[in-house]
């Protein structure tokens, strides 16, 4: 990526995080609100420190076709809690067992387990409360809402994110092949990312081919931001990523680098970076920021 469309995208992501954090200090009920100790903690690990990579796509979804941002914010700021509450629990030493998430100290370190556990809960039902209230939402049609709260609810449960969490704990120290790999990936990262991107699109009337093209653009993204993560875990900056690296190979964990090796997976989201932009070829200047992000995605650094 060259240096103007870095400077560019770096301003796209800056702008469009702060109106996504605006947002959720707005949404997110105050540690005022009793008992204070959940309130706390939800808004410890929501206000860590995150790019808002999932909201930014819904944001940026809506702009390709040419909707407006404030109609789509709530369900941008939903996707965040939803995120949030999957990594503390991931965090959990049930799960991966890490003391430290964007820098800071994980949520059962600082409040304990029950209340981590807590909070995570908490925040993926909040997620549904903010996304369903009508006041928030009243340029939706309620059909267009409930499709994209039926869309999100799938991505996040048994057939996307929870499901792919499963199979990644379970395929912990075995010998499993690619097709289980792209399982993994494509539910336990790769449908969060794509419900994002037709969320946004929905919010916005976008037509069918629009939808379509957008849908397979989340879907290779979202396969190619879990094998960067996976690289990053292998080669990563630890002070960058804010957390532990090499814990995927400590854990037995099935990853790209693992099962073909770490020039293969950057081959491999590269590919998945080009075909995601070949899908957008037929829309305008509105989709520029998701073709930037697109390849950010496989340059970051954390």
């Amino acid at each position: 990526m060259n240096q103007n469309r870095n400077t560019s995208l770096k301003v796209y992501l800056e702008a469009k995080k702060k109106i996504i954090d605006e947002a959720l200090e707005r949404h997110l009920p105050g540690e005022d609100n009793y008992p204070a100790v959940i309130f706390k903690a939800a808004r410890y690990s929501v206000f860590a420190g995150g790019k808002r990579i999932r909201p930014i796509l819904c944001l940026a979804s809506a702009e390709a076709v040419g909707g407006h941002i404030e109609s789509v914010i709530p369900v941008a700021c939903a996707l965040e809690l939803i995120h949030t509450y999957s990594l503390i629990h991931d965090d959990l030493p049930a799960i991966d067992d890490d003391d430290y998430r964007r820098g800071r100290l994980t949520s059962h370190k600082v409040f304990g387990e029950d209340i981590a556990i807590l909070a995570g809960d908490a925040l993926l039902t909040e997620a549904f409360r903010l996304m369903s209230d009508i006041s928030l939402m009243k340029k939706v049609s309620p059909e267009k809402l409930l499709l994209v709260i039926h869309d999100i609810t799938e991505a996040a449960g048994c057939f996307g994110m929870v499901g792919g969490q499963v199979v990644d704990v379970q395929s912990e120290g075995k010998d499993v092949d690619r097709e289980v790999l792209n399982y993994i990936h494509t539910r336990k990262t790769g449908a969060m990312i794509t419900a994002a991107v037709k969320a946004g699109a929905t919010l916005s009337n976008a037509n069918e081919v629009e939808l379509n093209a957008l849908v397979s653009y989340g879907r290779h993204i979202g396969l190619a931001f879990q094998i960067a993560d996976d690289i990053l875990n292998v080669e990563g900056d630890q002070a960058l990523l804010g957390k532990g690296t090499g814990s995927d190979a400590k854990r037995g964990k099935v990853t790209y680098p693992a099962l073909m090796g770490l020039e293969a997976s950057r081959k491999k989201a590269g590919e998945l970076v080009k075909s995601a932009l070949s899908v957008l070829k037929n829309f305008d200047h509105r989709a520029e920021p998701l073709r930037m992000i697109a390849g950010y995605i496989v340059e970051r650094r954390s």
